[in-house]
């Protein structure tokens, strides 16, 4: 998940003890007693600037010593702690309450306890600096003096501003007095009594001042992203089992995607986006945001909808070789940041991304299937078929043999990798060799061949033949040429890639896994694949690796040679379930969940690929993205996967067949969104399993969907 407009490296790591709020695109990270101290990535940060570099509360010219976080929603927690000893006393009689909301700014309730029977007088300092700091360069440890960021006090409030990149933020607090760099207040807290202040923090974007989403001036409850994330959990299906590690794992999957969901400026009515994750990623990305969506079909299907949406308004339309824009290529990610990224689409687009253009096509075909927003659906066919002809045009055009999606960078700025492995060193020979451009990898095929079987139904349901015939014949042209040309039949396992002089790249890789899901595996093959992916090489025992650990390249602690990426293992697990490999498909299952029970129940982006056997708990990896958005869709994912849950409505038929470890036990998922409608469905630990509330018309099968013949025409 790097990007190109930033480093070819990996983001500074947070440490263990910071806390991150996030909602929408504001985040803040801050120390274990609420303070932002310079010098880090700490910070509160809005429209991709850090807005605050340093927001220290000191009592009498002393930090305040943590005691507690208590978590509350994504964007807000309370900090607790105390002062030094009064003098004269042995133990702290002063508590400080820091009550935080993030979103748009910052608000802060401040309160000092006095726990004496004394009253107690003392001087509360709140040090504040800002470097209007581009979220890039804190990311990549490369901040840049900006020489005229302007400090202007004026009675309790602080404006900091830079002229030159027209951005900056606004600090107010009630009965405080302003200095540059400093909001003071003296004070004295009755005995067995409160003193109570809001911080208010308001960005200034553009020169512009706007009010922070939390603000005193109305009730928190009242607030946008409240009244939000209250609606979320009205409407998402609630889920009971009886094995706890499950429940808190989907418990915290619901809970961080609704944190990270984007609601678009000027359009209230537009279903909201999915950001990639947190702190870094808090913005729209192509393949990121595509792949949350499909894997939370089961949880909302306006996500995919307001994906789709934002990304067909994005879609390129001319050629730039900075940006890597073509006609009909879908973006790698949007950003706001410094006004020299400023674009027409109110953010700087960059496209470098083979794969989220087939991705693309590939939910709106999912979408479809699952029967709702038919009319929304059909409207985006324009933007489906737009993204077939970039893949025909541009990116079949790219390499050394036809029939296959190629990339390179255009220009030395660009990502030198542009499938979801995209760190510089992240597609290698088994030799440890870096493969060179172009590069087709594994799974990209996968996803055009899917993206095809996708649009042919459209075609099919549309009674254009000449299309459908078409669609039908590129798939099964790609599917024998990625048959041929990726298969290596002295390792028995498919290629990570081809190179640019059409190599395979013979490394052996989870990439494979995604091709099980798409279905473009020959079926003689797949016995094969799923063996290397649950071999001793693969698989840790919380999850398949990213590279097996004979190949050269191996290394756990690395961001893509080697790691587990939780998305990942749920694709593989979907690609096992979809030929069969049952057994194989719940042991990665209770692997990853055994993972997140280790992480308190929330995936990171990646975790460590060192062996089980080694290591009993996995080990994080330092900068691992939590909460991140595909890793938290990936609890989801797994369990339709297991429940062999596949809903087909526009045939009017769905399929449920669960294949739960016994493990699990019992489920219950309540209001799941199917065709308009909501359903129950209950499965007992023997197998039994109903589902009630199906919509009129569907014919609920309860046994595993027949393979779907490559023809797109076939209903079963």
């Amino acid at each position: 998940m790097g990007s190109a407009w930033t480093f070819q490296g990996q983001p500074a790591a947070l440490g263990a003890t910071t806390v991150t709020l996030i909602e929408g695109n504001s985040f803040c990270v801050s120390a274990w007693n609420g303070d932002i101290t310079p010098g880090g990535p700490q910070g509160v940060y809005h429209a991709d600037t850090r807005l605050l570099s340093r927001w220290e509360l000191k009592v009498d010219d002393v930090p305040v010593e943590p005691l507690q976080v208590l978590g509350a929603e994504p964007y807000h927690a309370v900090f607790l702690g105390r002062t030094r000893p009064r003098p004269g006393r042995a133990e702290s009689t002063l508590m400080v309450v820091r009550d935080r909301y993030v979103g748009g700014g910052v608000r802060e309730d401040v309160t000092l306890r006095n726990l004496s029977n004394e009253p107690a007088g003392c001087v509360v300092d709140v040090h504040l600096a800002s470097d209007v700091a581009d979220l890039f360069e804190v990311k990549t440890d490369r901040v840049t003096h900006v020489p005229d960021v302007d400090m202007v006090p004026t009675g309790s409030s602080l404006r900091i501003f830079s002229p030159s990149r027209s951005r900056g933020v606004t600090i107010t607090a009630r009965e405080s007095f302003a200095v540059p760099g400093l909001l003071s207040f003296r004070v004295v807290v009755p005995a067995r009594g409160e003193w109570k202040t809001t911080v208010q923090v308001n960005p200034i974007i553009d020169g512009e001042e706007s009010q922070a989403w939390f603000s005193e001036l109305h009730p928190v409850d009242h607030a946008e992203p409240a009244v939000r994330l209250a609606d979320w959990h009205r409407q998402i299906p609630g889920v009971i089992t009886t094995h706890a590690g499950l429940a808190k794992a989907l418990r915290r999957s619901r809970e961080d995607l609704g944190s990270l969901r984007l609601f678009e400026p000027g359009r209230p009515d537009e279903p909201p986006t999915i950001a990639a994750g947190a702190p870094w990623f808090m913005t729209l990305f192509g393949r990121d945001s595509l792949l949350t969506s499909w894997m939370a079909l089961p949880l909302d299907q306006s996500l995919a909808l307001g994906t789709l949406r934002r990304l067909a308004r994005l879609q390129g339309t001319t050629e730039d070789p900075l940006t890597e824009e073509e006609p009909g290529k879908i973006l790698h990610e949007l950003r706001f940041g410094v006004p020299t990224r400023a674009s027409l689409h109110g953010g700087a687009c960059y496209y470098g991304s083979v794969d989220a253009t087939p991705l693309y096509v590939m939910l709106l075909g999912e979408l479809r299937r699952w029967g709702i927003h038919r009319e929304a659906v059909e409207g985006l066919l324009p933007a489906a078929d737009a993204a077939l002809s970039w893949i025909e045009n541009y990116g079949m055009r790219r390499g050394p043999c036809e029939g296959l999606l190629w990339y390179r960078r255009m220009t030395d700025q660009g990502l030198v990798n542009q499938g979801w492995k995209d760190s510089f060193d992240g597609i290698t020979f088994a030799d440890g060799t870096l493969a060179r451009a172009p590069i087709a990898v594994a799974e990209a095929q996968g996803y055009v061949y899917a993206a095809y079987i996708a649009r042919g139904h459209f075609a099919h349901e549309m009674g254009d033949h000449e299309a459908e015939r078409k669609c039908a014949e590129r798939a099964r042209l790609i599917r024998e040429t990625f048959n041929e040309r990726f298969w290596l039949p002295d390792r028995g396992y498919y290629a990570i890639g081809l190179d640019g002089d059409g190599r395979p790249i013979d490394s052996l890789a989870s990439n494979m896994g995604h091709c099980l899901w798409t279905g473009i595996v020959d079926e003689d093959k797949a016995e094969s694949v799923a063996h290397h992916l649950l071999s001793d090489e693969m698989f840790t025992g919380f999850g398949v690796r990213t590279l097996g650990s004979d190949m050269g390249a191996y290394n756990p602690m690395s961001y893509h040679n080697g790691s587990v990426w939780p998305h990942d293992n749920a694709l593989i697990v979907a690609g096992l379930i979809r030929y069969g490999f049952v057994a194989e498909a719940q042991r990665v299952s209770m692997g990853l969940l055994d993972a997140a029970e280790a992480f308190g129940g929330r995936l990171p982006e990646l975790f460590c690929g060192f062996g089980r056997k080694e290591f009993p708990v996995p080990v994080p990896y330092p900068t691992s993205c939590s909460p991140q958005a595909w890793a938290a869709a990936a609890p989801i994912q797994v369990m339709r996967s297991l429940l062999r849950f596949d809903p087909w409505i526009p045939y009017g038929q769905a399929w449920v067949a669960p294949a739960l470890p016994k493990e699990i036990g019992d489920l219950r998922i309540t209001g799941l969104p199917l065709a308009g409608a909501r359903v129950d469905l209950l499965v007992r630990e023997n197998g039994e399993t109903t589902i009630s509330g199906a919509p009129e018309g569907i014919e609920v099968h309860y046994e595993p969907r027949p393979p779907v013949s490559m023809l797109i025409g076939h209903r079963g």
